[in-house]
C-alpha cells in the first residue's frame, strides 16, 4: 500500500531486517481475509492510521520472485508473491505510531526521492505511477 498526502509525499518505513530496506505499508494475507481487509489491518499495525472511505484498490497485482531475506518465512515449495497494490492518500502527513518489531523509522519523502529510496521494484513501480508523466 502506498501512502501518500496530496502534496506528493510518500511515507516510507525501514525494516527491521534488512535495516536498510525501505518500504511502503505491506504485509500478508491471512487464511479466509480479502486484500482489502489485509490493506486495512496492516496500515494499522504498521502507522497506527485508519484507513476509513480512503483505501482505493488499485487493482493491480504484480506477481514475483520471493527474495532470500523472506524465504524462510514460506514453505519450500512457495517460490513466487502475489502483491495487491492499495493507495491512501492523506491531505497532510501524519504522525505514524510504528511497529518496533517490524520497522525502525518512518519518514514522508516527495515521490521523485521516494521511487528512489524504496528498496523493492514493485514498490518503486507502485510510487512511480502517482507521479505525473513529466516527473520522470
Amino acid at each position: 500500500m502506498v501512502v501518500y498526502t496530496a502534496r506528493g509525499e510518500v511515507l516510507l518505513l525501514r525494516r527491521t531486517h534488512p535495516s536498510r530496506f525501505w518500504q511502503s505499508v505491506t504485509g500478508s494475507l491471512r487464511w479466509g481475509e480479502t486484500a482489502r481487509h489485509a490493506a486495512r489491518r496492516e496500515l494499522f499495525e504498521e502507522t497506527g492510521l485508519h484507513a476509513g472511505g480512503g483505501l482505493v484498490d488499485c487493482r493491480h497485482r504484480e506477481r514475483f520472485p520471493i527474495v532470500p531475506p523472506w524465504r524462510d518465512r514460506y514453505a519450500p515449495s512457495v517460490l513466487y508473491n502475489t502483491e495487491h497494490l492499495f493507495h491512501f492518500k492523506l491531505p497532510a502527513r501524519r504522525i505514524v505510531r510504528l511497529n518496533a518489531q517490524e520497522h525502525t523509522a518512518a519518514r514522508w519523502i516527495p515521490i521523485r526521492r521516494a521511487v528512489k529510496m524504496a528498496t523493492s521494484w514493485t514498490n518503486q513501480e507502485a510510487i512511480a505511477d502517482l507521479a505525473e508523466p513529466e516527473e520522470f
